[in-house]
């Protein structure tokens, strides 16, 4: 057991303290003796957003009893975030023992095991599960990264939902839709499926695609249908529709089974700046959008212009 006063009566232990020769001052000398420095007062603690600071710093090193700091090492626990009791706000062992964080320890000291809990898997998220993970076991998949500027399209959408006057609002993701239907068709490899046990790739002559959707049972792709024969408000109503009827559980098997391609956007969440997609068997390829940033580029004159970009990257069978 650790006693503070017993560690703190060897805090200033010198060799000299041990009985060696200190070195003594020459008789001779000319120069008048140094005064002592004053002792040094301890740092009182300091209230921060109404939380007691915790740490006693000194020379950049956390002030704390050897026996705190290797109760510290086994538990995981920061010292930074443990509040002082002993002399000074030295961090003690009882400090260490009595601080509160998530994970628990038994009487011995050893951290006790998360209680978990069992979900059920649902006949949909196994159906998923087993189909990525063939897709990504079977299919030779690739990667394409791209960064796009579409400062340009967030102000015709600015434009057009302005003058829809509430009748329609479109996002981004409605564009990037529209933008990839015609781009499969122009470029038909990519509009295709891989079909080993007929012999054929089969190609498609309307874009057909599959918009990721996160619903409570799992993650679903309902089918946008000849997008690349839709307007950008009949594309945008049907995402709305599917996609509600998509977290409700209302929809039919043709509205999410099939498709010629995927979108997954993620774009929604700040901090996704980019990710990469398992592709959706049996199709060629999938889409993965992630946030738009704004990023500084050189301008037209030599100066310095923001940017808004996203990075889109593509996942590709490569069969």
């Amino acid at each position: 057991m650790e006693e503070e006063a017993d560690v703190s009566a060897f805090e200033d232990y010198t060799v000299e303290s041990a009985g060696g020769e200190a070195k003594k001052e020459s008789p001779d000398s000319s120069e008048p003796p140094k005064p002592s420095p004053e002792p040094v007062k301890s740092e009182e603690p300091t209230s921060s957003g109404g939380r007691l600071e915790t740490v006693l710093e000194r020379d950049g090193r956390i002030i704390a009893t050897p026996l705190a700091k290797k109760l510290a090492l086994e538990r995981g626990i920061a010292l930074k975030g443990v509040q002082g009791t002993g002399e000074g706000g030295r961090i003690t062992k009882a400090d260490v023992e009595s601080y509160k964080s998530d994970r628990v320890f038994s009487a011995s000291g050893a951290p006790v095991a998360a209680v978990s809990t069992d979900i059920p898997l649902t006949s949909m998220r196994k159906t998923i599960a087993s189909r990525l993970q063939a897709s990504k076991n079977i299919n030779p998949h690739y990667y394409v990264s791209a960064s796009l500027s579409v400062s340009k399209l967030l102000k015709l959408r600015q434009a057009l939902n302005t003058s829809a006057k509430g009748e329609y609002k479109l996002s981004v993701n409605d564009f990037l839709i529209k933008a990839v239907a015609n781009a499969l068709l122009k470029v038909p490899t990519a509009n295709s499926s891989y079909r080993e046990d007929e012999g054929v790739i089969r190609q498609f002559s309307t874009a057909d695609i599959s918009v990721a959707v996160a619903t409570p049972v799992g993650l679903m792709t309902p089918i946008v249908k000849n997008a690349d024969a839709r307007g950008l408000v009949s594309i945008s109503n049907e995402v709305k529709s599917l996609s509600g009827r998509a977290r409700d559980g209302k929809l039919k098997p043709e509205e999410y089974q099939g498709g010629t391609f995927t979108i997954s956007n993620m774009g929604m969440n700040p901090a996704v700046e980019r990710f990469t997609a398992i592709i959706n068997p049996p199709q060629a390829g999938i889409l993965a959008v992630g946030t738009i940033k704004k990023v500084a580029v050189e301008g037209k004159d030599g100066g310095v212009e923001w940017d808004e970009q996203i990075v889109v990257t593509g996942s590709f069978d490569h069969r």
